[in-house]
C-alpha cells in the first residue's frame, strides 16, 4: 500500500500502518528467516517544505520535522528498516523514488484532471521554472529487483543503505504537467501565480474546511501539489548506478506517453470521461443556463471572459464615470464607432505583409429570429410580471411577497446611495461569484445552511410561540408537499415508459406480421402498385 493512499486526516491509523507495519514486518522476517528486505520509502523524507533541494545524494539526511505528516512516517520506518540490517542474518536496504507515476496512478495524473476540468491547472504557480524528478513506475519495479540480486553480491556496499531512484531525467514540474495534460486534450498552464499567494489561499481554504466538517477538500494532495509546482527538487543516482546497477529501462517520454494511454478514459473527449462525476453541470452553471453567458461568467475560456469583461468596464467608465450624460456619451459612442468603421473601410487590402479582410454587409444585419427571440423574452418578461402581481394581490404567496420587498428596496438603495458603485459593485460580482461557488461549491453550500440554520434559530427564539409553530408546520408541509410532488413523478415516469415499450411491442408485431403476409401474398396485397407498374 502507498502512502498517499491512506486516511490523511487520522495520525494513529497512518502511524500504525506504516511505522507499526514496519515493525510487524521486520520481525515477521526474522521469526521466518528471510534474509532481505527491500523497504519502498520516497525521496519526499529529505524535504522540509520550504527550502530547494538541488541534486542531492544519499548523504544528505532526512528532515524528521516536516510538512508532510507522511513523509515524516516514511522516514521513521526507513530507519527502522535500516536500523534492522545484520541482525539475525536480515539484510536491508531501502529505495527512494522521486515522483512515481505511470499506469494505474491513484493521485497525480487523477488529481491533475480534476485540475483540469475545474480550470485551475491553467495556473503556474511561481515562476515555472523549477526542476524535478520524476520515476516511472516500472523502472522502480526494476530497481528493487536490482536491489534484491545486489544484497549478495554486494552486501557491504548495499545493505543498510538508502538509494535515490528516477527516471534520470530532471526536467520543468511545469513541462511534465503540460505533457501530461495536452496529452489527455486539456489546456497547459500558461498563467503565473505567485507562489504565497497560492499558500495564503491554501490555509484560508483548509480553515474553512475544518470549520465546516468537510471530508470532499484533501489538503495533504493540495500542499504536496503546492510543493511540486513551486520547488526545486532533484536527486543524484550516482549511488544506484554504482552499487546495485540501476537504469531506468523506461525512458521519461515513453513512460510519459504509457501513462496518457493508460488514462485515455479521463480524456476531455472520452465518452467514458463525460460520465464521471466532476463532469456533471455545477449548480452555477444550471443557475445560468449552460449557454454563452454561462461559458462567459464561468471562465471557460480565459480571452473571450477577460475580453468582455474588458469591454464592459470600458462601457461602465464611458458611461458612468467620464461625467457626462447619458445622451451625450451615447453619442459620443456612436460618433467613435463610426470614425472607426470608416477607417477601417479606406485602408488597403493589404498593408506591408498583413491582410486587411473587408467587413461584409451581413456582418450589420440582424436576422428575424434574433429579432423574435428578443421580443419572446421581453413578452416573457413582462408576463411573469404580471403573475407576480396578481400572486401578491391574491395574498397566498408570502415568500414572493418578501422577495419583492427586498428586491424594491435594494432598488430604493441603490437610487439614492450611488447607481455607478452599484454598476460597478455588481460587475466584479458577476465575473468572479460564479466562478467562486463552482470551484468551492459543497463548502458554500455547508456554510449556507449553517447561517440559515443560526439565522432561523435566532428569529424563532425571538418570535411568539404560536408563530414559531405555524412556521414549522409550514414547513413540514412544504417537506411533505414536495416529496409526494417526487413520487408522483417518479410514478408518472415509470408509466410512460411501461407505455413506450408497448407501443414498441405492438409495432413490431405488427411490423411482423405484415411482412410476413407481404413475403405470403406478395403484390396481390397491393393493387394500386399493380395499377401504376402498368401504366409505366
Amino acid at each position: 500500500m502507498e502512502a498517499t493512499d491512506l486516511p490523511k486526516h487520522d495520525f494513529y491509523d497512518c502511524y500504525m500502518i506504516i511505522v507499526q507495519g514496519a515493525k510487524n514486518v521486520i520481525n515477521a522476517c526474522r521469526e521466518c528467516k528471510v534474509r532481505q528486505l527491500i523497504y519502498n520509502s520516497s525521496a519526499d523524507v529529505i524535504f522540509d517544505g520550504s527550502h530547494d533541494i538541488f541534486n542531492r545524494d544519499e548523504s544528505f539526511p532526512c528532515h524528521w520535522i516536516s510538512a508532510d505528516m507522511l513523509s515524516d512516517l516514511k522516514a521513521q520506518a526507513e530507519a527502522l528498516v535500516l536500523y534492522a540490517n545484520n541482525i539475525g542474518g536480515l539484510l536491508t536496504c531501502a529505495l527512494r523514488p522521486s515522483n512515481v507515476f505511470g499506469p494505474g496512478d491513484t493521485q497525480l495524473v487523477p488529481f491533475l484532471v480534476n485540475l483540469a476540468r475545474s480550470g485551475w491547472a491553467k495556473l503556474i504557480i511561481g515562476s515555472g521554472d523549477n526542476m524535478s524528478d520524476f520515476t516511472y513506475a516500472e523502472n522502480v519495479t526494476h530497481a528493487h529487483i536490482c536491489a534484491a540480486k545486489s544484497l549478495d553480491s554486494q552486501m557491504i556496499s548495499v545493505a543498510g543503505k538508502a538509494f535515490f531512484i528516477t527516471n534520470l531525467e530532471p526536467m520543468k514540474f511545469q513541462d511534465f504537467v503540460s505533457l501530461i495534460l495536452e496529452g489527455l486534450g486539456y489546456q497547459r498552464p500558461s498563467i503565473k501565480v505567485p507562489a504565497r499567494i497560492v499558500s495564503y489561499v491554501l490555509l484560508v481554504v483548509e480553515w474553512m474546511c475544518e470549520k465546516l466538517g468537510s471530508r470532499k477538500y484533501n489538503h495533504d494532495i493540495s500542499a504536496r501539489f503546492f510543493h511540486l509546482a513551486s520547488c526545486t527538487r532533484t536527486f543524484n543516482c550516482s549511488a544506484a548506478q554504482k552499487y546495485i546497477g540501476y537504469s531506468p529501462v523506461v525512458s521519461l517520454e515513453d513512460g510519459i506517453r504509457l501513462t496518457i494511454e493508460s488514462f485515455s478514459h479521463l480524456a476531455k473527449d472520452s465518452s467514458f470521461g463525460r460520465f464521471l462525476n466532476f463532469e456533471d453541470q455545477s449548480k452555477a452553471e444550471k443557475l445560468l443556463g449552460s449557454g454563452k453567458v454561462s461559458d462567459i461568467l464561468l471562465w471557460r475560456d480565459e480571452k473571450k471572459t477577460f475580453t468582455c469583461f474588458v469591454a464592459l468596464v470600458l462601457l461602465f467608465y464611458w458611461f458612468l464615470l467620464s461625467g457626462k450624460t447619458f445622451a451625450s456619451s451615447t453619442a459620443n459612442l456612436l460618433l467613435l464607432v463610426t470614425t472607426i468603421l470608416y477607417g477601417y473601410a479606406n485602408l488597403p487590402p493589404k498593408i506591408s505583409s498583413f491582410n486587411t479582410p473587408k467587413i461584409s454587409l451581413s456582418s450589420f444585419e440582424i436576422s428575424e429570429n434574433s429579432v423574435r427571440d428578443s421580443i419572446m423574452s421581453i413578452v416573457c418578461l413582462w408576463n411573469r410580471g404580471h403573475l407576480t402581481i396578481r400572486s401578491l394581490a391574491q395574498g397566498e404567496d408570502w415568500n414572493k411577497f418578501f422577495q419583492v420587498v427586498l428586491f424594491l428596496y435594494f432598488v430604493k438603495w441603490i437610487l439614492v446611495e450611488s447607481l455607478a458603485v452599484a454598476i460597478g459593485l455588481a460587475l466584479v460580482f458577476t465575473f468572479t461569484a460564479f466562478f467562486v461557488y463552482e470551484q468551492y461549491e459543497s463548502e458554500i453550500d455547508g456554510l449556507t445552511a449553517m447561517l440559515f440554520s443560526l439565522t432561523k434559530g435566532l428569529l424563532t427564539s425571538y418570535v411568539p410561540a404560536s408563530m414559531a409553530s405555524f412556521l414549522q408546520n409550514k414547513e413540514y408541509c412544504g417537506k411533505r408537499t414536495a416529496r409526494w410532488l417526487m413520487m408522483n413523478e417518479q410514478h408518472v415516469d415509470r408509466n410512460l415508459l411501461k407505455l413506450k415499450y408497448r407501443i414498441q411491442a405492438v409495432h413490431t408485431q405488427y411490423a411482423s406480421r405484415f411482412k410476413f403476409q407481404n413475403e405470403l401474398y406478395g403484390d396481390e396485397m397491393h393493387p394500386q402498385k399493380n395499377k401504376k407498374n402498368e401504366v409505366c
